[in-house]
Order: structure tokens, then sequence, then C-alpha cells
């Protein structure tokens, strides 16, 4: 029985422990196979570099902040973004995504 308790509790922790509030964070976007160098099966996806580590973003898309495969585009470049959300295991849940002017 304490053997279940601890494995449960351990669980839960790492559960809790795998989601990170993100609020008002510039951090680097793009596409997470062409420029981040990730290993997807999906293709060309939206991704963000937070704390160093990459992060599949959900809540907005690859091509909703202008032409994926153009000149300025997350799969040519890594731009700036201003973000909040949730990080959920592997993934950003982006509640407010704000993409940078180039400099």
């Amino acid at each position: 029985m304490k053997k279940a308790a601890f494995i449960l509790l351990l669980s839960f922790s790492s559960f809790v422990l795998a989601q990170k509030k993100v609020k008002n964070q510039i951090i680097e976007a793009s596409c997470g196979m062409c420029q981040f160098k990730q290993k997807t099966d999906k293709g060309c996806v939206l991704s963000v570099k937070i704390d160093s580590k990459v992060y599949t973003v959900t809540g907005t898309g690859i091509n909703d902040h202008g032409d994926a495969h153009g000149d300025d585009g997350f799969c040519n470049r890594i731009r700036k973004a201003k973000v909040s959300g949730e990080i959920k295991g592997s993934a950003f849940a982006a509640s407010e995504f704000n993409l940078l002017p180039l400099q």
C-alpha cells in the first residue's frame, strides 16, 4: 500500500512540475523542424524556445503570422515574440502570441 501511494504521489508531482506558466516573456519562435532541428512527423510546426528547451505551440499556428516559407517566415528565420501561456509537457499552450517586428 505504501508503495502504491508513493508511486501515485510521484506521478502527481511530475505532472504538476511539468506545467509552468509564462507571462509576457520575450522568446524565440520559429519552425521546429526547419530552424530548431526538431524531428517531427508533422512537418513544419510553430515552435518556441523557452529556457533553452523547444516546445511545439498550440493555440496559434505557423501560418497565422504570415507565410511560413516567405523570406521573413518561421521556416527561414528565428523570430522574437512576446508570449503568455502555459507549458504542458512538451507543448506550449499560447494564450497570447505577439510576433515582434524584425530588427
